[in-house]
């Protein structure tokens, strides 16, 4: 009986281990490392069926999906504010994402989930004020780590 429990308890443990998804927590704040009104960090790459949860550290915050900057198929999301929101992003790509209060501030920030094949569709979305310099630049952080590897 023990026997036939423990190796039950490990096919338990390995069919979970398997199946578990990364959680990659986003920090919605008022001031960070980058400057004001940030994402921390804003650029983030996960694998398919990972879960990124915006956290709002700082009140008047959210984290909603910017229009037409998703993977053809995606659904997009918006958190409420002062809330946090998790998103668990299925389809590979490039994803923006806005607070909306302060996008004009550049609160923004960019999602990669496995091969970024929207890239160039993510890149042609126009974006106004301090959002078109943020995107850019993580745009371009994107570029240097991917000539890196």
């Amino acid at each position: 009986m023990r026997k036939v429990m423990t190796l039950a308890a490990f096919a338990l443990l390995m069919s979970a281990s398997m199946t578990l998804a990364a959680e990659v927590e986003v920090r919605m704040l008022n001031k960070g490392a980058e400057g004001l009104m940030v994402f921390e960090p804003a650029l983030v790459k996960v694998e398919a069926g990972d879960t990124v949860k915006f956290v709002a550290s700082d009140k008047s915050h959210n984290a909603e999906s910017i229009k037409n900057m998703l993977p053809e198929g995606a659904a997009p999301f918006a958190g409420k504010m002062n809330e946090d929101v998790a998103v668990t992003f299925d389809k590979p790509g490039v994803y923006g994402v806005k607070c909306m209060p302060h996008y004009a501030m550049g609160m923004v920030a960019l999602v990669v989930v496995g091969k970024p094949d929207n890239l160039d569709q993510a890149k042609a979305i126009p974006q106004t004020g301090k959002a078109k310099q943020v995107f850019a630049a993580l745009f371009e952080r994107l570029t240097q780590q991917a000539a890196a590897k």
